[in-house]
């Protein structure tokens, strides 16, 4: 079975953005790039909540072709092209792009039958929303994290108050030059 995967930044105090979805405080630079590129070119699957998928759609298409393309955009932007999106919206409307899956309800029994098909991991990027979803369907495995040295305060909790105990074991650890230290939590068995 696939595995479904968190791959979230977060404050040292547990928040994924701030109070009005403000991410401005998550420090990415190339060493991040590099260490992330090499787990997410390990998947064949993302899973998005709306508004990050139309974030990501808006420019991860294209962003190879941009004067000035980083080697990060132009790697990232051939893996988004071509890996499959599964995006969770009651809203968007219309024919969804090729290697594009909406699933609007029934989350639970939708992404059970999806970690049952044959590949690779399941990355679900960002999209606190649709993490939350699925965390109360007790559907992701591991938790891939980027904690970023700040304290918000205040703001969207990575697990809310109705999250679900669940014992996780901790795979590997990667200090970043910047203060950033990325944590990757294998899940186990409920108690």
């Amino acid at each position: 079975m696939r595995k479904l995967i968190s791959f979230m930044h977060c404050s040292l105090d547990g928040f994924v953005a701030g109070p009005q979805g403000e991410m401005d405080w998550i420090t990415v630079d190339e060493e991040i790039f590099d260490y992330a590129g090499q787990r997410i070119n390990e998947t064949d699957t993302a899973l998005y909540g709306r508004v990050t998928y139309q974030m990501m759609e808006s420019y991860w298409p294209h962003a190879a072709e941009q004067p000035g393309a980083t080697r990060h955009d132009i790697e990232h932007s051939g893996w988004y092209k071509g890996v499959a999106k599964i995006v969770l919206s009651t809203s968007l409307q219309g024919k969804p792009p090729a290697h594009t899956t909406i699933i609007s309800d029934h989350i639970g029994d939708n992404i059970k039958a999806i970690k049952q098909v044959p590949g690779r991991d399941i990355l679900i990027f960002g999209s606190p929303t649709a993490t939350h979803a699925l965390m109360k369907h007790d559907l992701i495995d591991d938790y891939w994290l980027f904690i970023n040295p700040i304290v918000l305060g205040e703001g969207i909790p990575l697990f809310p108050d109705h999250h679900q105990r669940r014992k996780l074991r901790l795979k590997t650890s990667q200090n970043f030059s910047s203060g950033v230290i990325a944590l990757y939590y294998e899940g186990q068995c409920n108690p």
